[in-house]
């Protein structure tokens, strides 16, 4: 009764934020399960992966050794000069949101860490056009095929769609709450 219930709450949820859905934004975790650290290979880890308006990149790291600098030009950040930081992000957990197209350039606050290679080229890409816009016919996706692709999408840590449904913090609420009742 309950996953009854549950794959019922997805369904409406998913079938609620239509559109919204269709323009998942991706949040891509830099250095994917290690974080940003010096044992990730930041360059491999981005070299195949696309950023697009829209999209989130997070950076994990310790705060007490370790800062992010995001920096003017390509040539600061392949030099490592962090001199003259645009903006400078100290949490340990640190959201940035990709809202306009153009490149992006990021290094650790450590001229040393960024040297042995804690450094960020981002290209940001234009929104790719949502699913009505390259199809205006819909189409229908059984339960089955629902929960087959949610599950295709669970594994990597590195970058995971989520619908920009509105109602998603309260498919979250019901998933807590379900329990109880």
């Amino acid at each position: 009764m309950k996953m009854g219930l549950m794959l019922v709450l997805i369904i409406v949820v998913v079938s609620v934020g239509g559109a919204a859905a269709a323009e998942a934004e991706i949040h891509h975790v830099v250095g994917g399960d290690r974080g940003w650290d010096i044992a990730s290979n930041i360059a491999a880890w981005s070299a195949d992966r696309l950023f697009r308006v829209g999209d989130n990149i997070w950076f994990a790291y310790s705060a007490a050794g370790e800062s992010i600098v995001e920096i003017g030009s390509k040539e600061e950040m392949e030099a490592c000069d962090v001199s003259n930081p645009i903006r400078m992000y100290t949490d340990g957990l640190d959201k940035i949101s990709l809202e306009g197209e153009g490149s992006r350039f990021f290094a650790s606050g450590r001229p040393e860490s960024c040297k042995n290679g804690l450094k960020l080229n981002v290209d940001v890409l234009p929104r790719q056009p949502n699913q009505m816009e390259m199809n205006p016919l819909t189409t229908t996706v059984s339960p089955h095929k629902l929960v087959d692709t949610v599950g295709a999408l669970a594994p990597t840590s590195a970058a995971v769609p989520l619908p920009a449904s509105p109602l998603l913090p309260w498919l979250g609420l019901m998933l807590f709450f379900l329990p109880f009742f």
